[in-house]
């Protein structure tokens, strides 16, 4: 685990609680994770980064953060999600930072380097393509249909509570058993089981949209990284993923790899992102 502290950062009515490592003058990187996780899916990869000399800022997201899990599915449309992340940056003084996001952190990621390039100096995009070609693959691949079939029940108000959570959230350890350090699956658990976040969480999903094509392709300088052993993204949408990059591009595969990469190959995701950073 990283020697993180953790701060609190106020956005408007909303205060977001991240963990921050490196030195106070470090280049800024802003890390984003996925479901169901919590920041702390970037403690094996923030010591390798911070150093590198990097100021690591990796934040619980919307729903997540205890102060920042509005009502109603609507307040998680991919706006809100990224208003989130321009906050943050404008409230740290933070003019611009690399952007790293993994799952739905990388799909976040996307969307603020898309519509707001200006505050984005790279971007490391893990496990979830450009929104257009995981759109693509949605559409027109059958092996991606079939990975995505979750996303169904992950939609379902009141069904997908009940059964993440029984028994202990017994089905979300299942999915990180032997794949997660102990330690960093109980954060997630812990954060999860607050008062609304498993909902906050799950209202992501509720909240999108088939509108993937809408974002623009990516001008930034951009790294993508994505695992073969991937249960959730195939292989379709991360090859088409390049298309849509109008940057220096660079596409990482890791072999045999499942899809919580931070976890499971930090030092490489580390050095892919140092990389990215450097180029």
């Amino acid at each position: 685990m990283t020697s993180a502290t953790s701060i609190d950062i106020t956005v408007g009515s909303f205060t977001f609680d991240a963990l921050v490592s490196g030195p106070a003058d470090g280049t800024p990187l802003l890390a984003l994770h996925g479901f169901p996780e919590s920041a702390s899916s970037w403690s094996l990869v923030m010591p390798f980064l911070t150093d590198a000399g990097y100021r690591v800022i990796a934040p619980n997201q919307r729903g997540y953060a205890a102060g920042a899990r509005p009502e109603g599915v609507d307040a998680y449309r991919v706006e809100h999600l990224v208003g989130d992340v321009v906050g943050i940056l404008d409230a740290l003084d933070i003019d611009s930072a690399h952007l790293v996001g993994h799952d739905w952190g990388s799909a976040v990621a996307w969307q603020v380097a898309g519509s707001h390039p200006d505050r984005v100096r790279t971007l490391t995009a893990v496990s979830v393509p450009h929104p257009a070609a995981f759109g693509w693959a949605l559409r027109e691949d059958d092996d991606q249909k079939k990975r995505s079939s979750y996303i169904g029940l992950l939609r379902q108000e009141g069904k997908a509570e009940s059964l993440l959570s029984e028994d202990k959230f017994r089905r979300l350890r299942t999915m990180f058993d032997g794949r997660i350090d102990p330690d960093i699956a109980d954060e997630h658990i812990r954060v999860l089981s607050g008062d609304g976040a498993l909902t906050g969480a799950l209202n992501w999903y509720r909240a999108m949209t088939r509108d993937f094509g809408d974002i623009a392709a990516t001008t930034v300088p951009t790294t993508y990284v994505w695992s073969t052993g991937d249960a959730a993204l195939g292989r379709a949408g991360a090859e088409r993923c390049g298309e849509y990059v109008d940057a220096p591009y660079t596409f990482v595969v890791l072999d045999g790899v499942s899809h919580w990469i931070p976890q499971e190959r930090p030092e490489d995701l580390a050095q892919a992102i140092i990389e990215r950073a450097r180029s």
